[in-house]
């Protein structure tokens, strides 16, 4: 599948300078330097520390922080992120977006706040909650350059970066009001670090009755049945639960969105393509599935 493209993409391409705004206030205050740590300026196409590192602003708009052997090999593909952005586009998880805009209006971030999304994929997430938050800025972070290219574009405060959020992430201690977390890792302890006392911490993870009704016909992976103790393990010795949410509905879909569906995530990379089309052309129309959710607010605890 290639990447469909952006709602307009060609203005953003001729407008160079558009990466800039966000870059502004992250640079220096929020993003560190990823190889010594001192604080970032912004020049002309790049973001430059006093030791002279440069990181160089992708044409697509964002900031490329890892490089060379750095690089993950699991980043998601092209297909995937085109897969992903179609099916986001046709709304199915718009309850779940919602349910986001409106924990992140509940938090009443003051102007000047900063949400961090760790693993952010195409941003789709973090942009609903900078609606609901119209004084905050957001910074994306992902392996994927093609998921990158349009966390850049997604909305206009929001920047975007390369990096792997199971390493030290390239941002100050303490600054951070909000990170969220949807369906990625769990770097507990740099949430800890980056978010200032008292901070949110905003986590959706999948039920096992999530997609229950694919997840055999179509040999997707299971979840793993400890996935939310392993979760309290993780996040308990630094975070306090404030409140946990069920989110579970029903939803129809056609055959093409199923599709999207698969090829959006790891089922994708685990299953021969033409297969999982096959399987996919066997199901009648309209294709009801269960999006079942699990959404924790976490406080860090000093």
């Amino acid at each position: 599948m290639s990447e469909p493209p952006i709602a307009g993409q060609e203005t953003a391409r001729r407008d160079v300078s558009a990466w800039r705004g966000p870059w502004e206030l992250l640079a220096g205050s929020v993003v560190r330097c990823p190889v010594c740590q001192g604080p970032l300026d912004v020049t002309d196409r790049s973001l430059r520390c006093a030791g002279r590192h440069t990181f160089d602003v992708a044409r697509q708009g964002y900031v490329s922080l890892l490089s060379g052997a750095k690089r993950t090999v699991n980043a998601d593909s092209a297909a995937m992120v085109g897969a992903r952005t179609e099916f986001l586009a046709a709304g199915h998880y718009g309850p779940l977006t919602d349910a986001l805009a409106r924990t992140a209006a509940s938090l009443d971030l003051p102007a000047g706040s900063t949400v961090l999304d760790a693993g952010a994929g195409t941003g789709h997430y973090l942009a609903a909650v900078l609606d609901a938050a119209p004084g905050a800025v957001g910074l994306a972070l992902d392996t994927s350059q093609y998921a990158l290219r349009r966390a850049a574009r997604t909305h206009p405060r929001a920047g975007a970066a390369s990096w792997d959020v199971w390493r030290p992430f390239p941002v100050e201690d303490g600054c951070v009001d909000v990170v969220l977390n949807v369906f990625a890792p769990r770097n507990g302890a740099e949430f800890h670090r980056v978010l200032r006392p008292g901070g949110a911490l905003l986590v959706v993870t999948p039920t096992r009755r999530h997609l229950a009704e694919l997840r055999e016909r179509l040999g997707l992976l299971e979840i793993d049945p400890e996935k939310e103790e392993r979760l309290e393990r993780t996040l308990s010795a630094r975070f306090a639960r404030e409140c946990a949410k069920a989110l579970e509905y029903t939803v129809e879909m056609s055959r093409q969105d199923v599709e999207n569906l698969v090829f959006m995530g790891p089922t994708a990379r685990h299953v021969e393509p033409d297969e999982l089309r096959a399987r996919v052309s066997a199901l009648s129309e309209p294709v009801r599935v269960t999006a079942s959710f699990a959404t924790a607010l976490y406080r860090a605890q000093p």
